[in-house]
């Protein structure tokens, strides 16, 4: 079976730099795995994509040596177990907020007996070897997102379900949560002691962690507090800013759109 090469950098303990995907585009998807990436996530929660532009991406980051992955619009296992069939090497899953929420989508991406996976991997099997089903298990990541101050009070709980490898920290939905502006980047105190709290309790238990940043300054921050894994912007956000860093140089005034401290996926 083709390696994770996620996995095997995680393990090592050498932090990994994850691109973000939310254009749903084959060619967007190949160019962004050209670069250096360690791993490109396609996001079909906030992302424009469906599950058929989805499979073109996998193919498409299937050009270079750079691993896979999906977030999935819900903890919904028909979608999880449909995006590893097409190909995906690790889900990141929204809204863990409970034992039995992770355990459930943990069972979803694990055949039996670790698990309730349906079996059919259709292009995993072309992607990672026709003996995909023997090896998936423990090489397929699964990446619990904590967003929400229902998930901090269960996190003890959370991190302790077997088969789970890693908390995917969601700044802003978990400043929404705490009573905060949903930005990715935040600065609130309340809301960085909440960041802390997750790594520390991951490392704890030894599970990988990781952490969505819209900045190049706020992934350097996380990087250093001491995340394994750290997305650095998204498709759609160099687009925006490259496009509005030539446009005022150029004399052009500020691109119209989103506000610039809200988070753009």
């Amino acid at each position: 079976m083709r390696e994770n090469t996620l996995r095997t950098m995680l393990t090592r303990g050498r932090p990994a730099l994850n691109g973000w995907l939310s254009i749903p585009s084959p060619v967007t998807a190949e160019l962004m795995a050209s670069f250096a990436w360690d791993s490109l996530t396609i996001d079909l929660q906030h992302g424009l994509i469906d599950y058929q532009a989805a499979v073109g991406m996998l193919q498409a980051i299937s050009t270079r040596d750079v691993t896979p992955l999906a977030r999935v619009p819900w903890l919904e296992p028909g979608i999880i177990m449909k995006m590893l069939d097409a190909g995906a090497y690790g889900v990141i899953c929204p809204m863990i907020n409970s034992r039995v929420d992770c355990a459930r989508f943990v069972g979803a991406c694990r055949y039996a007996p670790a698990g309730y996976r349906s079996f059919g991997p259709q292009r995993a099997s072309l992607y990672a070897g026709a003996d995909y089903h023997r090896h998936a298990n423990e090489t397929v990541l699964t990446l619990a997102m904590i967003e929400t101050a229902q998930a901090l009070e269960n996190l003890e709980a959370i991190l302790g379900v077997d088969g789970l490898d890693g908390v995917y920290v969601g700044p802003s939905d978990l400043a929404l949560s705490l009573g905060h502006d949903p930005q990715s980047d935040t600065e609130r105190e309340e809301v960085l002691e909440a960041v802390r709290l997750v790594l520390a309790a991951a490392q704890r238990h030894g599970r990988f962690a990781g952490i969505h940043s819209s900045t190049i300054g706020s992934a350097r921050r996380m990087l250093d507090l001491g995340f394994d894994f750290v997305t650095a912007m998204s498709d759609a956000r160099f687009l925006r800013s490259g496009a509005d860093e030539v446009l005022r140089a150029l004399g052009r005034g500020a691109a119209t759109g989103a506000p610039t401290g809200q988070s753009m996926y």
